[in-house]
This record gives C-alpha cells, sequence and structure tokens, in this order.
C-alpha cells in the first residue's frame, strides 16, 4: 500500500512560499520534479512512485502562481523569477538535486543551471522544450491557459469538456475529484484555475508581436543553453506541436553532450500521454548518471 505523501513548504527566492510533495527514502539522492505552466506538483504522482521505489527522494513543486504555491503580487512571472525558486530550494537540500523540468519549468531550469546560478545541479532533463519553440505551439498551450483565466467556469462539468476539447487525443475528462485539485470554487460560485491570471496575462504580453517564427523563447534562453556543462537529458514528444525535430537539433548543437530520448504517441504533454515510456526514460537515465549516490 502507498504510504501518504507528504505535503511541505519551502522557500523559494526572497523567501516566497512553494508548496512540495515530497515521496521516496529521507536520504535518497534527491529529484527535483518542476511542472509545466498550468499544471501543479500532482502532475508528477506515478512518476514520483517510480523515482520513490528505485531509491530516489523525488520533490515535487508548486511552481509560483500555481497550486499550493503563493502568488507573486508583484506579478513577479519571468522566467528568472522561477529559476530563482528552483535555486533557492536546491540549495536548501543536502546535495544537488537533479531537476526534472517539463515546459515552464524545463525553461526556469535552462535559466536557474545556465545563468542564474550554475552548479545548482547535478543534472538536468528537459521534458518537451527547447529555446526555440513553434510559435503555433505556444499560441496553442497560451490560448487554452489565457481562455478562462479571469471569468472561470460555471461547474467543474464545464471545465473538463474544456480541457477534452484542449486534449482530443485522450478520452473525454470527468469531472472527477482529480480535476478539483486545478480549480478552485469562489464566493462568487464560479470555478476558477489555480493558476494566477496574472502570470498568464504577462506571458501574452511579453510574447505579442513576435510573429510565427520559431525563436518563441528568446536569444538569452539559448545562451544560457550554451553555457550547460552538466549532464542533460532533452525527453521530446514524438507528436509535439512546441519542440520540432529541427528545434531538438538546434538544441543538440547549443549541448552537444546531451543525450536524447524521443517519446512516440506523445504530445507536448509527455507524461500524461505516455507516462510508462516517459517514466523507463527518465528512469535510465537517472540511474546512468546517479547510480553511485542513489541509497539502498
Amino acid at each position: 500500500m502507498r504510504m501518504p505523501i507528504p505535503h511541505v513548504t519551502l522557500s523559494g527566492h526572497s523567501g516566497h512560499t512553494i508548496a512540495a510533495l515530497v515521496e521516496g527514502p529521507e536520504h535518497g539522492f534527491p529529484v527535483m520534479l518542476a511542472h509545466g505552466g498550468g499544471q501543479t506538483k500532482r502532475a508528477w504522482k506515478k512518476v514520483t512512485a517510480t523515482l520513490a521505489t528505485h531509491g530516489f527522494r523525488a520533490i515535487a513543486l508548486d511552481l509560483r502562481g500555481h497550486g499550493d504555491s503563493a502568488w507573486a503580487d508583484d506579478g513577479a512571472y519571468d522566467i528568472v523569477d522561477f529559476a530563482g525558486d528552483l535555486v533557492a530550494v536546491a540549495g536548501a537540500l543536502e546535495c544537488r538535486p537533479a531537476l526534472i523540468g517539463a515546459s515552464l519549468g524545463g525553461l526556469a531550469g535552462i535559466m536557474a543551471e545556465g545563468e542564474v546560478a550554475p552548479g545548482s545541479f547535478a543534472s538536468l532533463t528537459l521534458v518537451d522544450i527547447t529555446p526555440q519553440m513553434e510559435a503555433s505551439g505556444v499560441a496553442r498551450v497560451v490560448g487554452f491557459m489565457a481562455a478562462h483565466a479571469r471569468e472561470g467556469f460555471a461547474s467543474p462539468e464545464e471545465a473538463a469538456r474544456v480541457i477534452s476539447e484542449y486534449l482530443p487525443h485522450r478520452p473525454s475528462r470527468k469531472a472527477s475529484s482529480g480535476l478539483a485539485h486545478y480549480l478552485r470554487q469562489k464566493a462568487d460560485g464560479r470555478y476558477y484555475w489555480h493558476w494566477d491570471p496574472a502570470f498568464i496575462e504577462g506571458i501574452m504580453r511579453r510574447h505579442s508581436g513576435r510573429g510565427n517564427g520559431t525563436d518563441y523563447g528568446g536569444s538569452e534562453l539559448g545562451e544560457a543553453a550554451s553555457r550547460l556543462a552538466l549532464p542533460v537529458h532533452l525527453i521530446r514528444g514524438g507528436s509535439s506541436d512546441l519542440v520540432s525535430p529541427e528545434a531538438v537539433m538546434h538544441f543538440r548543437k547549443l549541448v552537444p553532450h546531451a543525450d536524447y530520448s524521443d517519446i512516440a504517441d506523445a504530445t507536448h504533454m509527455v507524461v500524461g500521454d505516455q507516462n510508462d515510456a516517459f517514466g523507463d526514460a527518465i528512469l535510465d537515465f537517472l540511474v546512468r548518471t546517479h547510480g553511485n549516490e542513489i541509497k539502498a
């Protein structure tokens, strides 16, 4: 039987409150997991169980403005702000952790290790994210997040329908107890996404007018990636509309020592689409890279 997973509160940059779930041996080799925009620490539920079973100490974070973590009253949702939180959390651990970052979490990882505080992490796994992104894929993700950010939903069932339209390749989602973790009912009786609307509005402002090019991440991310000296693993969803094969080639020129895995039949939402294949890929890399540091 799976034991209850501890919910903990950690300190991000300048003491920003970061919520987390921790699973695995107390002194196991730490693996931090940073979700994508609009997700929460619960996105890694199956992954953290797998990591714990193999002797790792999995620490799944709610990024600032998401889930149970504090919102930024000053609207501090730039990549460097998320990166600062990752660096702060990593610095409080007993040894340098491995970091697994999906989408937004991966961009924050690149900036954290390549710019903000090199040497903070023992390895970096990027899940369907590179500095070069397809503008159409970014627009689809941002459009979904922004569509109901302020007005919310009349019911969880309405939210479930919107998710099903966004992810048509998956079975239709019901208004389950799991969905409740992504919604907050307010005094007006309506249901709202768990994330701070200011987060997605800031992204829309920063990227407005950039056109249809592929350098959606900005040159600063490419420069940070080129400085990555730690072990790196890039995982792409085989059917991703955000990271193209050309973007992978570009990244591998920036980080020629990076390992690469392509997960067949997975979109940008790799973890949810093909969890077992994803778990196998990250375990292979982590065991090869940190096997000597895993405590029995």
